[in-house]
């Protein structure tokens, strides 16, 4: 299984960059997870966009998810439009759109206000899935956690057919939840937005310390910090995570890939 880093940003964009969207492949598997802001650019340029088995998406952040709106469009207007809906009875055979429980209605609402309402459902074959239950795609297990966030969210493992894991922690603040859910992975992204924690209301987000912790606590094998802005020092980041857990640790970086 490989897993490259087509975005690693948080809200916005690194230079050249691209918000989260992480291109897992395993044989002739492909799954998107997330597609924020610039992915669909990077994803071009990885693979044929038309050839994606299914996108699974973590939450209804524009950082997460914004890139839906071009991607359906170049399904439902570009050369591969032909293929992606039946021509006996316009069933769509586009990729599988994988959304949190409510995130159908709520990016119907935002696909209105940019374009038209069914823009995604005419693109893609969308389902809602239930985080208590496992998905297969194609070769590619998929299995969901909550996690606390702003609004619902789920971190995501990705299993492959030996059992080797990729646990994305999504966007979440401090919690327990990965403890069992992400244990003895072979793979642990976390997300590493802040220098230094915030203090006011709920927690939505990690600190590079903070991530270092709960890799330790999960017993991961490798540690990968993500959406973590290009403005922020990197090493001092590195750093912090390295002094909660001693397994390996890297920066993400776009275009980065990892053998899993």
């Amino acid at each position: 299984m490989k897993v490259t880093v087509l975005g690693k940003s948080p809200s916005w964009q690194d230079a050249d960059g691209a918000c989260s969207g992480y291109l897992v492949e395993d044989g002739d598997t492909c799954v998107l997870v997330d597609c924020g802001s610039g992915v669909f650019s990077k994803l071009r340029g990885a693979c044929d966009y038309a050839a994606v088995d299914a996108i699974v998406i973590t939450h209804i952040h524009a950082d997460h998810c914004l890139d839906l709106v071009p991607y359906a469009y170049a399904l439902t207007y570009g050369p591969c439009a032909e293929a992606v809906r039946s021509p006996e009875d316009g069933t769509v055979r586009g990729p599988r759109l994988l959304v949190p429980p409510g995130g159908a209605a709520r990016l119907q609402t935002l696909t209105g206000a940019v374009g038209h309402a069914r823009l995604l459902d005419d693109a893609f074959a969308i389902a809602e899935y239930d985080p208590a239950r496992e998905v297969r795609v194609g070769t590619v297990h998929v299995r969901f956690q909550p996690v606390p966030h702003y609004v619902p969210t789920h971190a995501v493992e990705l299993r492959d057919a030996g059992g080797r894991r990729f646990t994305y922690g999504a966007d979440h603040g401090p919690t327990d939840a990965l403890d069992a859910f992400a244990a003895q992975t072979d793979l642990l992204f976390l997300e590493a937005t802040l220098p230094v924690p915030d203090d006011d209301g709920p927690r939505g987000h990690l600190t590079a310390a903070e991530a270092g912790e709960h890799a330790a606590r999960c017993r991961a094998r490798r540690l990968v910090l993500t959406h973590i802005s290009d403005e922020l020092d990197g090493e001092r980041a590195l750093a912090a995570a390295r002094r909660a857990y001693d397994g390996p640790v890297e920066l993400a970086r776009g275009g980065a890939v990892y053998d899993v």
